[in-house]
């Protein structure tokens, strides 16, 4: 069901925002929450900058291309973009969500209260396991995969988790497409081919780690004198 009229951004609004500022918006809100949070009414560019380690600059840009303004000496309205931003993101509404796979990262994501708090309410889990069908996960029952069709119509379900092995990532997607689902948030390792109107984001937790690894040897690096050398990048040399 779509919000109202008045709870949606102007058009033109979201038509220029680019993927990029887009990206950044989710930590501008989780920022400005937690200031809310605290009761604090305004902040300054350079403090939305140090807590969410974006340059001021590209904060102002970001938050212009919204419209939104501060004003000079105070800053931004705290509550004011927190609203905004949370129309431009769609969260003015409840996006219910199902998870397919109920095997550990499954049941780990399941009885996760960030995403109900956040606007994403698990509705359903799904699996083939029958050890696996029929058990609670969090407060939902798991339903077997075949039922996703129905599950999908029957509980407005807009945004699909894949939690399967890798393996299975792909044959999921496809399931998950033909079911109606444009909103994928994809766990596995394995990237999956979707129609140019579905949107993936792909959730790589090895992956992660791996880049967290290459910061921590080049701190070493730079603190001890061993693993990769860091680089001059006004020279191209190794320092």
């Amino acid at each position: 069901m779509a919000p109202p009229d008045e709870q949606l951004p102007p058009k033109a609004a979201t038509e220029r925002v680019s993927a990029a500022t887009v990206g950044r918006l989710p930590e501008y809100l989780r920022a400005l929450m937690e200031l809310a949070a605290n009761d604090e009414a305004s902040v300054s560019s350079d403090g939305l900058s140090v807590l969410t380690n974006v340059n001021s600059a590209t904060v102002r840009r970001d938050l212009a291309t919204l419209d939104i303004t501060g004003t000079r000496g105070l800053g931004y309205d705290v509550k004011y973009v927190v609203h905004e931003i949370s129309l431009v993101l769609g969260l003015s509404q409840e996006w219910a969500v199902v998870i397919v796979g109920a095997g550990n990262l499954g049941r780990a994501l399941a009885n996760y209260q960030g995403f109900a708090s956040r606007g994403f309410p698990v509705r359903a889990i799904v699996d083939i396991d029958p050890s696996l069908v029929g058990t609670t996960m969090g407060d939902q029952v798991v339903s077997h995969l075949d039922d996703l069709e129905t599950i999908v119509d029957g509980k407005d379900v807009s945004v699909a988790v894949i939690a399967t092995p890798a393996a299975n990532a792909q044959a999921v997607a496809d399931r998950l497409v033909d079911a109606g689902l444009s909103s994928i948030l994809n766990f596995t390792a394995t990237p999956v081919v979707v129609p140019a109107h579905v949107q993936v984001r792909q959730v790589d937790l090895a992956t992660e780690l791996q880049i967290l690894s290459f910061y921590h040897q080049r701190t070493s690096a730079a603190v001890g004198g061993t693993g990769v050398p860091l680089v001059d990048r006004s020279t191209g040399s190794g320092t």
